[in-house]
């Protein structure tokens, strides 16, 4: 992905925004530096799989599946029964996924603790069935698979 030579960190602001409810929950900054990046040009291909496999198996109660294929990070933070709770709330609450832009999004070389390698946090504003929201996905590359480090959702429908 190209970077420029001055600074590794750049704003994206896709043309389509869609409105959400919910705010934008106070995210903890990465200090090293980043990236921004396109969904149509600089989310890898793979990492974009990601985001639509982990999306089909939460809809589809799959939760173990996510937690079993997530990076070690994710499970060295949250447990099989936070991560069933958290899942099974954001279906409950929201339903399925309608559609999804992204908002926002950095790419790291070099994450700092508790992530590490390479590193993708996307910022999408999605419509679910039953409400808008806010999801963000942090991912990181092993072995050229992108593999889930982190989720959230923010939406006034899970208040």
């Amino acid at each position: 992905m190209a970077v420029g030579s001055q600074s590794r960190r750049r704003s994206v602001r896709p043309a389509l925004r869609l409105s959400f409810y919910g705010l934008l929950p106070a995210a903890c900054c990465l200090l090293l530096s980043s990236c921004a990046v396109d969904e149509r040009r600089d989310v890898p291909a793979a990492a974009q799989a990601t985001v639509e496999r982990v999306t089909e198996d939460i809809a589809a109660g799959r939760d173990e599946k996510v937690y079993g294929e997530a990076a070690p990070e994710w499970r060295a933070q949250v447990s099989a029964e936070e991560n069933a709770r958290i899942l099974g709330r954001v279906r409950e609450r929201l339903g399925r996924v309608e559609s999804r832009a992204l908002h926002k999004g950095t790419e790291q070389q070099s994450a700092s603790p508790p992530l590490s390698g390479h590193a993708l946090e996307l910022f999408y504003s999605t419509r679910f069935e039953r409400g808008s929201a806010t999801e963000r996905f942090t991912l990181l590359e092993r072995g050229g698979e992108w593999l889930l480090a982190g989720y959230t959702v923010s939406s006034d429908v899970l208040k």
